[in-house]
């Protein structure tokens, strides 16, 4: 069985890690877990550690992109054979990682991104807010398509797996959410052979806002036209 290795980048998140750590271990016991502090002012660090994931920390907020460079460092360290990045605020669903990283493991895709837009098994769908769906991401994938080269149905997942080789090829520069576009990116430049899997994703909250896509989008290309 190759050896995957679960990275989870987390900032302020004691209300829901524990449950996101445990629910990781019910899926598989043989999965290594990765909690990447990124300068969390509350327990994150100490209630991962309690349940059982390898903790690593920034003394500051560095931003989810710079924490899953961390975390996936490490892993290729320690010597992964499947890195899965995977959310801390109870977002996902860890039934997922399977056909996450089944693409992989089999030999069909060097890298494998969660898609909300897919239809998940038994017909389940995201309940993505209305706004979300159809203007931010709607326009992200218009965008991606435009100017990156990239065809995928979900413009910003962070539910997604890389073989070894291919987490060493994606060295991607993005500290903050503009990493996800970045990632994309460097997968079609690099011509790594990709996947998209359904995945179910449930929002407690609204999540990202207009501001905030457009935010998004100036960390992207003002770390690409500056470089």
């Amino acid at each position: 069985m190759d050896k995957v290795f679960i990275i989870i980048p987390a900032y302020n998140e004691s209300a829901a890690i524990t449950s996101v750590i445990k629910d990781i271990r019910a899926a598989s016991k043989e999965w290594q877990m990765v909690v990447v502090d990124d300068g969390s002012s509350d327990r994150t660090a100490e209630l991962a550690e309690t349940a059982g994931a390898v903790v690593l920390r920034h003394l500051v907020n560095r931003g989810q992109g710079a924490a899953l460079k961390t975390g996936t460092e490490y892993a290729i360290m320690a010597g992964a054979e499947v890195v899965v990045h995977f959310d801390a605020d109870g977002q996902f669903s860890a039934a997922d990682i399977p056909a996450v990283i089944a693409p992989l493991t089999a030999g069909e895709a060097q890298v494998v991104f969660g898609s909300r837009f897919l239809s998940a098994p038994g017909g389940k769908k995201s309940n993505i807010p209305w706004f979300k769906k159809h203007v931010i991401l709607g326009l992200a994938r218009l965008i991606n398509k435009i100017f990156l080269g990239v065809s995928l149905s979900d413009p910003q997942t962070g539910c997604r797996a890389f073989s070894k080789e291919a987490a060493v090829k994606l060295n991607w520069q993005q500290d903050k959410m503009a990493h996800c576009s970045e990632i994309m990116r460097l997968a079609v430049k690099n011509n790594l052979r990709v996947r998209e899997v359904p995945i179910t994703v449930v929002y407690h909250s609204f999540g990202q806002h207009f501001s905030g896509g457009v935010k998004i989008l100036e960390e992207f290309f003002l770390g690409i036209f500056t470089k």
